[in-house]
């Protein structure tokens, strides 16, 4: 396996008016599909490998993103597994008339290695602390896991109970 590609990725674009939705606004979809893309990119770059998306969590919608802002999807690595990769995601746009420059979305997205062949997760490189922030983002990123973990839980029984 060859040296993973850096821990940070940044896809950057023009929203369109094809992104809009009833209210005139990027449609929420679409902001979720450029993070599914973008972090995509990260976790074939770092792994070396063919990688899906298993979870995406804290998802928060947090200013609105309007046709012709300059979109910037960026995402860091903030921790691996044995097979898995979770990033840090932050969806900025700016008004190039003003250069005004907002945070629109937030989230935290996990993709898994897979062989292309069987389909089995794969071994990732281990995402090791360089600094002060690796070491805390780390942190945040075990805490995130074991909130899904907890969190999936939750939803399993919630739909056992209403089965019932």
């Amino acid at each position: 396996m060859s040296q993973p590609a850096a821990r940070t990725l940044t896809l950057r674009f023009l929203a369109q008016p094809t992104d809009v939705n009833f209210g005139g606004k990027v449609h929420g979809g679409a902001v979720m599909k450029w993070i599914d893309q973008a972090a995509y990119a990260a976790a074939v770059g770092w792994s070396g490998a063919y990688c899906v998306t298993v979870a995406l969590s804290g998802l928060s919608f947090i200013a609105p993103i309007r046709i012709g802002d300059l979109v910037s999807v960026h995402v860091r690595l903030i921790g691996t597994g044995r097979s898995s990769m979770q990033y840090a995601v932050e969806v900025t746009a700016r008004d190039l008339k003003s250069d005004a420059e907002r945070v629109a979305t937030r989230c935290v997205i996990v993709f898994v290695a897979l062989d292309e062949a069987d389909g089995q997760p794969v071994p990732v490189p281990a995402c090791t602390a360089q600094n002060a922030q690796d070491v805390e983002l780390a942190r945040h990123a075990a805490d995130l896991a074991r909130l899904t973990r907890d969190m999936e839980r939750a939803v399993q029984a919630a739909h056992a109970a209403a089965a019932h």
